[in-house]
């Protein structure tokens, strides 16, 4: 993307791609880079930018930013998140347009000082003020926690585009088009449920609210800070929010083992022989030490059923499966079935670990609960078939 590209009416898309990151918040991979989108509206009496990009990134972002503005100058900045691969650039959008006032709500201010030492041309609004910017009104809601306590979205009332700052965002950088109606919806749809089940998806209530506040907009087009621009049909993007924010899922199942020696896999697949058992065509079996927590939550947060299989360390639960438990209950993913099973040679405590896990995620269990000292035996391995047979049928 290597030129401004008019998204709508007097309105310019001047974001960047990022191939180079490889962690997302130095924790979530990003094989396929990510996008981060910034806009800029060129009213007939004045011209906003709607964020800013990543830091290392300033140079291109100014020269599309300057293609857009086509000479003019830039008189507002829409500070809509502070997260630095938002805001990096305010200071330097500051010295190149030094009366550029900055639009935030109180929660915005004390950041902009903490993060740039900014307290002077701040404009604070609060949820339904409006900025006139000729041809165009711009309307500020707070989504407070969506994700940080300072999130907003701006409306354009003329234009009818919500830009929605990390809400409907997704990983994954532009591959050619930036719409919706120019790229296959799978290629789009896995990257966004992961970034909503790793970013969003612990603030699932207040996505609920936030839907629910905005309902009542006619919105046209949904233009995120990352990930695809919806202009086509932002029914399925809207659809896809509710789903996932409401604990929906999919019929299928998500088994996750942690193994030292193979004895544990052998018993996960076990209970994937039960679930295909059950007649469920979707399951997703996960090395919990080889596969990044990003791919497993989404998969969790994507269907209705998953198990946790792990195998006893010096006493205590597989520390890669600890991990993953502690990111499931900071989530709290509900209306899910989950199944659980341990194993042990010298000492117990696997088994301990994901009751207590289970116990606390206040999710529906399915039994039988199973134990296994050293290998398994064939008997232990019919009982986790059974607990797989069990979750399927609980979710057929």
């Amino acid at each position: 993307m290597y030129k401004a590209i008019q998204v709508n009416k007097d309105t310019f898309w001047v974001g960047v791609n990022d191939f180079e990151t490889d962690l997302f918040e130095s924790l979530w991979p990003l094989p396929q880079g990510v996008a981060y989108n910034a806009y800029v509206i060129t009213g007939t009496t004045a011209t906003a930018a709607i964020d800013t990009v990543k830091g290392p990134y300033l140079d291109d972002y100014i020269i599309k930013l300057k293609q857009a503005l086509n000479g003019r100058t830039l008189n507002y900045l829409v500070v809509n998140h502070m997260e630095p691969d938002h805001s990096s650039l305010i200071a330097e959008l500051q010295k190149i347009w030094p009366g550029v006032k900055l639009i935030g709500n109180a929660k915005t201010v004390p950041m902009l000082k903490g993060y740039h030492g900014i307290t002077e041309n701040i404009i604070t609004v609060k949820d339904g003020d409006t900025l006139d910017l000729g041809g165009h009104v711009l309307k500020f809601y707070t989504v407070p926690m969506l994700h940080w306590p300072e999130s907003m979205v701006t409306f354009d009332t003329t234009t009818g585009v919500l830009f929605s700052n990390d809400s409907f965002g997704g990983f994954g950088a532009h591959e050619g088009g930036i719409f919706d109606d120019e790229k296959n919806k799978e290629r789009w749809e896995d990257e966004m449920l992961r970034y909503y089940a790793c970013i969003v998806g612990k603030y699932s209530n207040i996505v609920q609210v936030a839907l629910k506040k905005l309902g009542g907009l006619e919105i046209k087009n949904i233009f995120p800070s990352h990930g695809t621009l919806f202009r086509k049909d932002i029914k399925q993007v809207v659809t896809l929010y509710d789903k996932w924010s409401r604990f929906e899922g999919e019929t299928g199942a998500v088994v996750v083992y942690g193994s030292m020696y193979g004895n544990t896999r052998k018993m996960a697949d076990a209970v994937c022989s039960g679930l295909a058992g059950a007649k469920i065509k979707d399951v997703r079996l996960y090395d919990v030490s080889r596969t990044d927590p990003s791919y497993i939550l989404r998969d969790i947060w994507k269907f209705k059923a998953f198990a946790l299989m792990a195998c006893t360390y010096n006493t205590l639960l597989f520390p890669p499966m600890e991990a993953l438990c502690s990111k499931l209950l900071s989530r709290m993913p509900k209306n899910k079935f989950v199944g659980i099973a341990g194993s042990y040679s010298w000492s117990k405590g696997a088994l301990t670990a994901l009751q207590d896990y289970a116990e606390k995620s206040k999710l529906t269990k399915i039994g039988p609960e199973v134990e296994v000292y050293a290998s398994p035996t064939v008997e232990d391995l019919e009982k986790c078939y059974e607990l797989g047979k069990n979750l399927g049928e609980a979710i057929s």
